[in-house]
C-alpha cells in the first residue's frame, strides 16, 4: 500500500524527532545543508525481512525528511517502482528492503530512474542485500553483503575521507552490531571502512572492507552505508549523521554536477 505518512501519530513523530537529534561531546550535529531537502520529492520504499526493522527505520527517517521540507511518499510494496513515473515524479528513492524478489519490470524501472539522474540511498541489508539474484541491481548499488562473521559483535568504523561533506568533522567510532563483509565495486568512493579480526573466521583477520561509499550509476548518485542492522543502531550519533548526510547528498543528484567518484583500487602495473 502506498500512503503519505498516516501511520505516524503526532506524538510518535515528536518522539522520533528527539531520537534523531544526535550530539557528540555535548555539541549538536547538524546535517550538511539541511535545507537542501526542502521541496525535494522522495519515495521511501520499505519491506522485506522484518529482522532489519524497516518499519522502525521508516519511522525514524520519514519524519526527519519531512521536517526538512521534503515531500515524502511512502510505499510498502515494490509496485511503487512501476506505479509512479520515477524519473519525473521523484528526486530521490530511499529503499529499506532486505532480501525478497523484485520483478523484472520493477527492477527495470528502478534502474532506469537512477541511471537518468534520480538519486538512490539506503543502508545495511535494505540496499546492500535486497535482491540476491539481480546482478545489475548490485552493479548499481556498488556492493553486496556476503557475511557478518560472529553475528552481533563490537567493531570499529574508521573514517577514511575527512574532506568529503558526508564524513567531514566526524571521528572514528564503535558499533555493537553486525559487521558487514561486503563484495564491493573497486571504483566506489569509499568514505569509511572497518577491519575484521580472525575471531570468527581465521582467514579474514586484518582484512579491510568498506562501510560507507558514494558512486554513480549513469547520471544518478548512489549512497550506501552498511550500518543500521536495527533502528537502535542509529542511536550511535555518527551512524545516524552519516546516513542523513548521505541522503541529502544523493537527493541533489538532479541539481548539482556529478563529482568525480571513482576511486580505483587496483593499479595497472604500468609505470
Amino acid at each position: 500500500m502506498v500512503t503519505r505518512r498516516s501511520f505516524i501519530s503526532k506524538s510518535a513523530a515528536l518522539a522520533v524527532a528527539a531520537f534523531i537529534t544526535p550530539s557528540l561531546a555535548g555539541r549538536t550535529l547538524l546535517p550538511i545543508a539541511g535545507s537542501a531537502l526542502n521541496g525535494r520529492r522522495i519515495l521511501f520504499v520499505w519491506g522485506g525481512s522484518a529482522g532489519h526493522e524497516p518499519d522502525k527505520c521508516r519511522d525514524l527517517f520519514v519524519p526527519w525528511m519531512e521536517s526538512e521540507g521534503a515531500k515524502v511518499t511512502v510505499s510498502d510494496t515494490l509496485e511503487a517502482y512501476v506505479s509512479y513515473d520515477l524519473k519525473n515524479e521523484f528526486d530521490l528513492i530511499v529503499q529499506a528492503w532486505t532480501m525478497g524478489t523484485i520483478q523484472s519490470k520493477q527492477e527495470k524501472a528502478l534502474l532506469e530512474a537512477v541511471k537518468s539522474g534520480v538519486g538512490l540511498a539506503g543502508w545495511h541489508g535494505g540496499l546492500g542485500d535486497s535482491f540476491r539474484n539481480n546482478t545489475e541491481y548490485q552493479f548499481m548499488v556498488g556492493g553486496q553483503w556476503v557475511a557478518h562473521p560472529g553475528g552481533i559483535i563490537d567493531y570499529r568504523v574508521n573514517i577514511t575521507d575527512h574532506k568529503d561533506p558526508v564524513t567531514k568533522g566526524l571521528d572514528d567510532f564503535d558499533m555493537h552490531s553486525e559487521q558487514y563483509y561486503m563484495q564491493v565495486d573497486p571504483n566506489v568512493k569509499v568514505l569509511a571502512t572497518t577491519t575484521f579480526t580472525d575471531k570468527a573466521a581465521s582467514w579474514i583477520g586484518g582484512n579491510v572492507v568498506p562501510v560507507v561509499w558514494k558512486k554513480a550509476y549513469g547520471s544518478g548518485r548512489v549512497f550506501y552505508s552498511s550500518l543500521g542492522h536495527v533502528a537502535a543502531d542509529f542511536k550511535v550519533p555518527q551512524a545516524l549523521e552519516i546516513q542523513k548526510r548521505g541522503i541529502i547528498w544523493a537527493c541533489m543528484s538532479k541539481y548539482e554536477p556529478m563529482e568525480k567518484l571513482q576511486m580505483t583500487v587496483y593499479k595497472t602495473g604500468k609505470k
